[in-house]
């Protein structure tokens, strides 16, 4: 004859069930707060700034070349047109973006590398949710163009109030980029 089993058995297993269940459901918080929590910043104190979208940091002692995310300004070489006329609108870019930055330290959060082994970061002037964005700011000025979504909304604004290298006529960046390229025999020493 087989015997039922024993409430208190019974008993056992819900708390062992109830427990694993309360188990599961911290791990399942717990991740779910790793995955939304944001990337860590870097505090990084700025060296300086080389166009209206690549700046040099100072990291552990040796300089760090950023480029910010989702943005293309303009280059530091490159004209813009008013009318009749042109102007350094390239210049105007890295102006701009020295007088965002300040002095420094600026708050990185590192996304990659590109193909130049320029780290991909977005960077504030004070800590998340402080400071000023960078990128959204060069946007917002005029002075670079939206590559991702994050900021179509500062690159319409811009346009709309002519703000920038909106002003008048200019090339995209990359366009320029790809009519300017440097070749390398250009850059290779002549006795090479």
């Amino acid at each position: 004859m087989v015997s039922a089993p024993s409430s208190l058995a019974r008993l056992r297993w819900r708390r062992r069930f109830r427990s694993l269940l309360a188990l599961l459901l911290l791990a399942g918080l717990a991740f779910v707060a790793w995955v939304w929590l944001p990337t860590p910043a870097l505090t990084v104190p700025l060296v300086h700034v080389i166009d209206g979208d690549s700046l040099t940091v100072r990291q552990d002692d040796a300089p760090l070349t950023i480029r910010l995310t989702g943005i293309d300004a303009v280059e530091y070489r490159q004209d813009c047109a008013r009318g009749a006329t042109r102007w350094p609108c390239g210049r105007d870019a890295r102006t701009a973006l020295e007088k965002l930055a300040g002095r420094g330290p600026l708050h990185c959060e590192v996304a990659a590398k590109d193909r130049y082994d320029r780290t991909l970061a977005a960077c504030r002037t004070a800590a998340f949710p402080d400071g000023i964005d960078l990128g959204a700011e060069m946007t917002r000025l005029g002075w670079a163009v939206a590559t991702s979504d994050a900021y179509m909304v500062e690159e319409a604004e811009a346009q709309a109030k002519r703000r920038g290298i909106w002003q008048g006529d200019f090339v995209r960046p990359e366009n320029w980029r790809a009519t300017h390229e440097r070749s390398t025999t250009a850059l290779t020493p002549p006795d090479a």
